[in-house]
């Protein structure tokens, strides 16, 4: 709440995920996304994702996910399906393109132009972007909320 002196959450710097093995995830994930690195090291990388990061770090050790997840935003989210069923990925029931990768994170791809998330049109542009929009009904959440894009 304004005012009561705590701080406003305001959005996520990067999600750090633990994997087995670097050269292995960075493998895994490159045979469904298209990603530059950011650096990376014998036990971590960090997937760039214009002004925020998907961290790997060696050394999962806990069982695999079950509801715990995060959204993974993409431009195109057929061509996702599309690149997880090539890559023989299998996709979790349910009403969302879920999917476990090999260490047991679960990973939920939504598409950028369906959501309420985001980039600033200078990211956008950053990361050759600039040609994404909002469908209708991204459109109207945000509006409801006085965020409507410009």
């Amino acid at each position: 709440m304004p005012g009561s002196g705590k701080p406003r959450a305001v959005g996520f710097n990067h999600v750090a995920l633990e994997v087995g093995d670097i050269e292995e995830a960075l493998a895994f994930y490159g045979r469904l996304f298209e990603f530059e690195l950011r650096g990376k090291s014998d036990t971590m990388a960090f997937i760039d994702l214009g002004d925020q990061f998907i961290a790997l770090q060696k050394g999962r050790a806990q069982s695999p996910d079950d509801g715990r997840h995060f959204g993974l935003v993409v431009d195109d989210k057929e061509a996702a399906r599309q690149a997880l069923q090539a890559a023989g990925v299998a996709l979790l029931d349910g009403p969302f393109l879920d999917f476990m990768d090999p260490w047991g994170n679960r990973v939920e791809i939504v598409g950028y132009d369906n959501i309420q998330f985001t980039k600033a049109p200078n990211v956008l542009r950053g990361m050759g972007l600039g040609h994404l929009a909002k469908n209708a009904s991204a459109r109207k959440e945000l509006a409801d909320k006085g965020m409507a894009p410009d």
